[in-house]
């Protein structure tokens, strides 16, 4: 090699794999979902960066999440007018600012995955490792082995503010464990994958149970079941079936084991029994959760542009409790009505796809029972600020648009044939 050719090997410029920095990009935005003890979190400023980057990047969303878009722009304008009838008008539009730089992480995830299914992996692996340091320190602080900051009220919360928001979090992992375990082989080698799957569950369960959410107790009970009965139905197989009833009586086994072992532990039963009440003090009390709902749907009636952000606690003590009622009281009747079609439509697009045999099926499945649990939730407590949840849209929507494409380009050879077919026959019938 000359002495010319050498030095300019030297000095070429380095090449960067574009899309091996997104992926690792979208996984960095994705694991910083979980550790929100401050505001602005973490996942605020990695997600303004990627979202900069990505509208830099002039992205084509499909047409296919055109109702998302629409919905939300009607969500966020009834929010716009709410802010009028509010007594701090700057707090008001803060509030409807990080609501609306949210929805825009919906339509960031829903357009990134319709784009390449294959960064469900990555969202997956990225989430579930967020998980497992998340609920790690959990109960880490619980048993008094971290800082008390994971802890709130005698409950693990991890990095989050709250148990109610920290449990709920750890959901759709251990939903996405629970699905991989029951559709691999038992004993799938290398053996220390299903191992490795079975202590990371085992994780996400205990934080989960330590959450002490009732909230997050129903939600990963319907999202397990959920999904062991989409995947049993999609079975047609006898032995497969077989398999199956096996895993649901080892499941059985686990869950009653779990309890035993949780009520034999002083630092763990007396919590236990109390938040296993179905109706808690605060629940029932005379302007406790239920009475809100009775009295907040009134105030509702009366004020067709909402109360504003933040204004509901002027009425009543606390918060609604009761998403679908807080679309109402702080985005208006505009808000309400387009919360309640953002739950219906994105339900009606998202069934048909689940059942599709599709390579990311697996996704469909674990996201649907998740985000379904999560509207099912929203009528006890309030979802309407969760990161996660608008994460949970974005990929719903997402599967929509990805099945959309398959079916769009399925029709085409069809349309192309029957084109081809009028051509040809064109000619004889001129001459006819």
């Amino acid at each position: 090699m000359s002495h010319a050719a050498t030095r300019s090997a030297r000095f070429a410029p380095v090449a960067f794999d574009t899309a091996r920095l997104g992926r690792a990009a979208l996984w960095v935005v994705v694991f910083l979902g979980g550790f929100v003890l401050n505001e602005p979190a973490p996942y605020e400023l990695a997600m303004v960066a990627g979202l900069g980057l990505w509208l830099l990047s002039a992205p084509r969303l499909p047409v296919a999440i055109a109702p998302l878009i629409v919905i939300v722009t009607l969500f966020l304008s009834g929010g716009l007018i709410a802010t009028l009838m509010s007594d701090d008008f700057g707090e008001a539009i803060m509030y409807i600012a990080v609501t609306g730089f949210l929805a825009v992480t919906a339509l960031f995830f829903a357009a990134i995955v319709a784009q390449a299914p294959d960064r469900l992996t990555t969202i997956s692996n990225a989430y579930l490792a967020s998980a497992l340091v998340v609920g790690a320190l959990g109960i880490a602080g619980y048993f008094g082995y971290g800082h008390a900051i994971f802890t709130l009220y005698g409950r693990a919360k991890g990095t989050f503010q709250d148990p109610n928001v920290f449990g709920p979090f750890l959901v759709l992992p251990w939903t996405v464990l629970v699905h991989t375990l029951i559709t691999r082989p038992v004993l799938e080698r290398p053996f220390w994958r299903q191992a490795g799957r079975l202590a990371a569950l085992a994780v996400l369960t205990l934080a989960i149970l330590l959450s002490f959410s009732r909230a997050a107790w129903g939600l990963a009970v319907f999202s397990g079941l959920g999904v062991y009965l989409l995947v049993f139905m999609g079975t047609r197989d006898a032995r497969e079936r077989a398999r199956l009833l096996g895993f649901a009586l080892a499941g059985v086994v686990a869950f009653v084991a779990l309890v035993v072992v949780s009520l034999s532990l002083d630092s763990i039963s007396g919590m236990l029994l109390q938040r296993a009440k179905l109706v808690q003090d605060y629940d029932a009390a005379r302007l406790g959760r239920f009475a809100r709902y009775v009295l907040g749907f009134q105030i509702v009636v009366d004020h067709p542009f909402g109360l504003g952000p933040l204004q509901f606690r002027n009425f009543f003590p606390e918060d609604e409790h009761n998403t679908y009622m807080k679309a109402f009281t702080t985005y208006g009747w505009l808000g309400g009505i387009s919360y309640l079609a953002l739950v219906i439509v994105t339900f009606r697009a998202f069934l048909p796809v689940v059942f599709q045999p599709r390579p990311w099926q697996w996704a469909a499945r674990c996201v649907f029972v998740v985000l379904v649990g999560h509207m099912m939730m929203s009528f006890i407590i309030d979802t309407d600020r969760w990161r996660h949840l608008y994460m949970l849209y974005g990929l719903a929507w997402g599967l929509v648009a990805l099945e959309h494409a398959v079916r769009a380009r399925a029709k085409r050879p069809v349309e192309n044939r029957g084109s081809t077919a009028v051509s040809m026959l064109a000619p004889d019938a001129r001459s006819g």
